[in-house]
């Protein structure tokens, strides 16, 4: 079974995260969404919409997963890189792409909607952000920058030592997401910000888009998320105790 929905809705592509119960991302559902944005571009999709579950858009990493892997810095190592190539593949798209957060999108579903080019969040008590810092972790140079492009420098900095969690109101306010609607037309709202862009002249909005987003490209540049290093901080006990202590707290 695909753990990637591909609807198509004309020029624009959807591709809905499909693995239940949080759309948790593990190796293999990042690699799908991958090879989904990839065969989506290949079939003439000229604009992206990224959706999630209801009441969650994405977990983040898999960390019951990543806890399996022991100490197997080399598994480890691929289980990151395919995040990120997940996350590159979002940034380096050709084509526009909006996030249809129907729910909360915390860590690393936060960074594929940092990705995003436009975020509509649905209306209500969700939650989107970085709290890695609550679990013992510092989220890498090129991640926190992908952060303070969307939300300035100050302010990504109090979000980020604080590892806290905007409401989607909040989120609003600061610019974390850019609209909000029921929870039921985040899709929706979602293509049709897509579709306003594709009825601009194709090759100057293209361009300007490239232009625009090529410091957000350069945020996750191998050297500012130093992998080997981020994956030696995922084994210090402190790292290993917060992360465990979160997965009691939610019953895993």
């Amino acid at each position: 079974m695909s753990l990637i929905e591909t609807i198509v809705h004309g020029h624009v592509t959807e591709l809905r995260l499909a693995r239940a119960p949080v759309n948790a991302l593990n190796p293999a559902l990042c690699n799908e969404l991958a090879a989904a944005l990839a065969a989506a571009l290949a079939n003439g999709a000229q604009g992206i919409v990224l959706s999630g579950g209801p009441k969650v858009f994405s977990a983040g990493l898999d960390v019951p997963h990543l806890l399996s892997l022991g100490d197997d810095q080399a598994a480890l190592q691929e289980a990151w890189t395919a995040f990120f190539d997940a996350a590159r593949a979002l940034l380096n798209c050709p084509v526009p792409v909006a996030a249809a957060l129907a729910g909360h999108a915390p860590a690393g579903g936060c960074v594929l909607a940092l990705c995003c080019d436009y975020r509509v969040m649905a209306e209500g008590p969700y939650r989107i952000g970085l709290n890695e810092t609550q679990v013992g972790l510092a989220a890498p140079e090129g991640i926190q920058s992908l952060m303070a492009r969307v939300v300035g420098r100050h302010r990504s900095e109090r979000l980020l030592v604080a590892g806290a969690m905007p409401d989607a109101s909040e989120a609003l306010r600061i610019g974390l997401v850019d609209e909000l609607t029921g929870i039921d037309d985040v899709a929706t709202r979602a293509r049709v910000w897509v579709e306003e862009l594709l009825q601009l002249p194709r090759k100057p909005m293209l361009e300007t888009r490239r232009i625009a987003r090529a410091d957000a490209v350069d945020c996750l540049r191998a050297e500012r998320i130093d992998l080997p290093r981020f994956v030696a901080a995922w084994m210090e006990p402190d790292t290993q105790a917060g992360l465990r202590a979160m997965l009691a707290r939610i019953g895993k």
